[in-house]
């Protein structure tokens, strides 16, 4: 275990290359642009998505899976926060899962993010003959993965006998999580929800919630959720400044489209969001990772 107090929570600045834009994306282009992220003192975090195809198609497209993507990448950008927004609980065991975001943990002193959703891109699913549960299983299934991730991060599960969890679904039998994570209690859980159910998840397992992309109305309906999150904290006898409400949004190829970047990420701000993720287009990465910092990152630390 480190030595050294873990920062809380990261910075106000994230950034994200996705991992699944079909236009210019190649191995080169991701390595390039994490390295350049690195080197950008306004960027606190470095984002990808859980994709095994390009998301924003029915099915196929390129895609680069993001576990092994972000423990490839980490030593580009030591010292700042890694984060999955996020990954799809029907793709991973969640005791696989958990000893994968150990590894994470570890490799990053502890600031490793563990975004997790319920699942739900149907084409992709059908590809890769992964089964896509009903809704309602699928989320009996991903409350039993939190509680086997919570189970495998406690302190319990860092020595033997470990630990036991009775579930319908992932039963644990005297399991152990060694070694253990960096951070105490394991990664920060961050949950991709937004209705009563994920909220109450929220409010009981997470320490924070990545809005999803391309919202229509973005800030009011961001501002909505985060209302209902910090009811739900508070009911819980949480403090919910201790908790991260993250915006994204994209930052557009051009200055343009930065300038409009920077106005809607002061409207997150003012809205809430102590945590914002600027996208980057893949075809303008990584050259564009400059800009990005230049006229969207520093002037929105400045105020």
């Amino acid at each position: 275990m480190s030595s050294h107090p873990l920062p809380a929570a990261p910075g106000l600045i994230g950034f994200r290359i996705s991992a699944h834009e079909s236009t210019g994306l190649d191995w080169s282009r991701v390595d390039e642009s994490w390295a350049a992220a690195g080197r950008e003192p306004s960027i606190s975090a470095v984002w990808m998505s859980d994709h095994l195809s390009d998301a924003a198609l029915g099915r196929n497209g390129p895609a680069f899976e993001s576990i092994a993507l972000a423990s490839a990448m980490a030593h580009h950008v030591a010292g700042k926060w890694i984060g999955i927004a996020v990954l799809a609980n029907t793709f991973r065991h969640p005791a696989v899962l958990a000893k994968s975001a150990t590894v994470l943990d570890n490799a990053t002193g502890g600031r490793f993010i563990l975004g997790l959703g319920a699942g739900w891109h149907q084409g992709e699913h059908d590809a890769f003959g992964v089964p896509l549960p009903p809704v309602a299983e699928r989320w009996a299934r991903y409350e039993s993965a939190l509680r086997v991730l919570t189970a495998l991060f406690s302190d319990a599960a860092r020595h033997r006998p470990g630990v036991t969890l009775e579930d319908p679904f992932y039963p644990l039998r005297d399991a152990t999580n060694e070694p253990g994570t960096v951070r105490p209690g394991g990664p920060q859980l961050w949950l991709g929800v937004s209705k009563p159910r994920g909220i109450a998840l929220a409010a009981k397992y997470a320490s924070g919630w990545p809005m999803f992309g391309n919202i229509p109305g973005a800030v009011p309906w961001f501002a909505e959720v985060r209302g209902k999150i910090i009811a739900a904290l508070e009911a819980a006898d949480r403090d919910p400044s201790d908790f991260t409400f993250a915006a994204q949004l994209s930052v557009g190829a051009t200055p343009a489209s930065r300038a409009k970047a920077l106005v809607t990420a002061r409207a997150f701000v003012r809205a809430g969001a102590n945590h914002v993720i600027l996208g980057l287009p893949a075809a303008v990465a990584p050259d564009g990772v400059r800009a990005l910092a230049d006229e969207v990152a520093e002037p929105l630390l400045d105020g």
